[in-house]
């Protein structure tokens, strides 16, 4: 599969969290998402950049908190994640750059 410039807009960054490592003990990454990415395109993004074989890819939503900018009212923006587990034998090295 090659790489296209979409599959760089689809995955933004990968998260790393304490969360996030402990989910790596079993075959899954995450990473933020573009917003309206779906499924097919994360998983065809990830298979492309990074050379694995993605078994599922679950998504979730957070939404932006109500905080204060400089004291006046404000809301951070949403957040798309997705938690790509990879199939057995295949890993990703999320310390390293593309």
């Amino acid at each position: 599969m090659s790489v296209k410039p979409e599959h760089y807009d689809v995955l933004r960054r990968p998260i790393v969290t304490e969360k996030s490592t402990m989910a790596s003990e079993h075959n899954a990454v995450v990473f933020e998402v573009a917003i309206d990415a779906n499924k097919p395109q994360i998983k065809e993004a990830v298979e492309a950049l990074f050379k694995v074989e993605v078994a599922k890819v679950n998504t979730l939503v957070t939404k932006g908190k109500k905080k204060l900018f400089r004291g006046r009212p404000g809301r951070r923006s949403d957040v798309k994640k997705a938690i790509v587990t990879l199939r057995e034998g295949h890993a990703i090295d999320v310390t390293t750059g593309l």
